[in-house]
């Protein structure tokens, strides 16, 4: 059932973004307005695609708007209009300038797949992963003019068995988690529960992740390079370069297990190849 009472706007792109809606959704809450990425070349034909928040846009019949800057009086003129209550943002990609921020009354919820001020930043999930934090969480802060930096609202730990996770499965178990988290404590948000300043002398900062931190030397440290592989399973993939016949043969690795202390990997990739079993792809070497 609708809260067709509470009018607010959405802000997000990724597949990240999409789950959040989903457990807003399902608790009843849809926006008046979607804010996302513009549509971009995607996949190896690289035909420009919009995004996953666009599409579920388009399937929930919700107005979507694909700014390519926020920096624009006519998009403040768009919020304004809506007359939301509050906004949210989930995995947007872009910096929301102040004047932004302070359009709704009740300010902007921010869905953050950490537990701050633990790993600010755009990769919170990749880093967690790689430096071994198997008690992962999620927040839900007051968005300001500062990276990842506003007041706690609502925060809650969530244990990972299987670890270290592949990404992929992390982000998705963290943003169904966020979603319903969110759904939670909107009403007591609107209801005058406050937030609680972070403790700025304990953040942590993630960075950038580039093409190039995929890369991975096969006699590096085993957990090492497991952690690697699952962390990066989506983007950018972890890969080496193996030597064959005097030139060098770049190999994607989809996944890996340690055997007797080992790096082991599993399912890979050779350049101009399809995916199959490693020692398929060794035993193909020799």
């Amino acid at each position: 059932m609708a809260n067709t009472h509470h009018r607010w706007v959405f802000f997000g792109t990724p597949e990240f973004s999409s789950i959040t809606l989903d457990e807003l959704a399902q608790a009843g809450y849809l926006p008046s307005l979607i804010v996302t990425a513009p549509d971009k070349p995607r996949g190896r034909g690289l035909v420009v695609t919009p995004s996953e928040v666009n599409t579920w846009g388009t399937e929930h019949n919700i107005p979507v708007i694909t700014p390519s800057t926020l920096k624009d009086a006519e998009i403040e003129k768009i919020l304004r209009e809506v007359n939301a209550e509050f906004f949210v943002v989930a995995a947007y990609g872009k910096i929301i300038p102040k004047a932004i921020l302070d359009v709704p009354p009740h300010g902007v919820l921010n869905v953050h797949p950490s537990l701050l001020p633990k790993f600010r930043g755009s990769s919170p999930i990749e880093s967690a992963i790689l430096s071994d934090e198997t008690h992962t969480g999620v927040t839900i802060m007051l968005l300001d003019e500062e990276m990842d930096h506003g007041p706690i609202v609502a925060q809650r730990e969530r244990i990972t068995n299987d670890w270290p996770p592949k990404g992929s499965m992390l982000t998705r178990d963290l943003a169904h988690f966020g979603g319903a988290l969110l759904a939670e404590i909107i009403p007591e948000w609107l209801g005058g529960l406050k937030a609680e300043p972070q403790d700025h002398a304990k953040a942590t900062f993630t960075k950038k992740i580039t093409k190039e931190d995929g890369q991975i030397d096969l006699a590096d440290d085993p957990a090492k390079n497991l952690k690697k592989v699952r962390a990066f399973d989506e983007w950018p993939g972890a890969y080496t370069f193996v030597a064959h016949e005097g030139r060098s043969i770049r190999l994607k690795i989809l996944d890996a297990t340690i055997e007797e202390g080992k790096f082991v990997p599993t399912r890979v990739i050779p350049e101009g190849k399809k995916e199959m079993d490693y020692q398929d792809f060794i035993r193909g070497l020799h």
